[in-house]
């Protein structure tokens, strides 16, 4: 519990900061910025068969997108979560996902002198890798393909970015052979928007 109350803290910590340093009268055209990363923190949550097998994480990561045109996104993103196998002897597992997608971004729903809301929702394909850090077995890497649905919360040159995904991947057995199936998990994050 004292671990999620850090990462609230820090969370906010890093929003505070964002709204402190952030002019809304720069003379800079938002429509100008077309590039942003987004440091971002969440939670890697199994659901399902996938949730007999690993435990619930922290997850964190990096995204890149650039606007095509406003309501068109192209996004790159790179997470890690620290997780555990639920068999065997608990063994941490370090779950690298990295995808890329497209995001369809509407106008935005609320918007003031110096904030505005801006939902999106997404679809995107990329690559999970689990991989043991104390037994000596390989890597297995799968495909997984996700939906996302969220909001940012847009403060000129910087952003406050909810977002949650519902992944699909094929799933192999971590040590020894078996069958491959379709397992099922959600990440939930925020991040904070940097525009460029």
């Amino acid at each position: 519990m004292s671990g999620s109350r850090s990462v609230s803290r820090l969370l906010g910590g890093v929003a505070v900061v964002a709204l402190a340093v952030a002019n809304p009268l720069e003379a800079q055209s938002q429509s100008s910025r077309n590039f942003e990363i987004r440091p971002y923190v969440g939670a890697y949550l199994p659901t399902g068969d996938q949730r007999d097998i690993l435990k619930d994480a922290i997850l964190v990561g990096a995204q890149a997108s650039y606007r095509v045109i406003p309501q068109l996104a192209i996004t790159g993103t790179l997470g890690w979560s620290p997780t555990e196998d639920r068999v065997g002897a608990g063994q941490t597992l370090d779950l690298l996902q990295y995808d890329v997608g497209a995001e369809l971004r509407a106008p935005a729903w609320v918007q003031r002198a110096s904030w505005d809301f801006t939902p999106f929702v997404g679809l995107g394909v990329g690559g999970r890798t689990y991989d043991y850090r104390d037994l000596d077995v390989d890597a297995k890497t799968n495909v997984a393909g996700y939906g996302a649905l969220g909001g940012e919360f847009g403060f000129g040159q910087f952003g406050l970015r909810i977002e949650g995904r519902d992944y699909i991947s094929r799933f192999e057995p971590l040590t020894g052979s078996g069958d491959a199936k379709t397992r099922n998990d959600v990440a939930v994050a925020a991040g904070l928007t940097i525009k460029f």
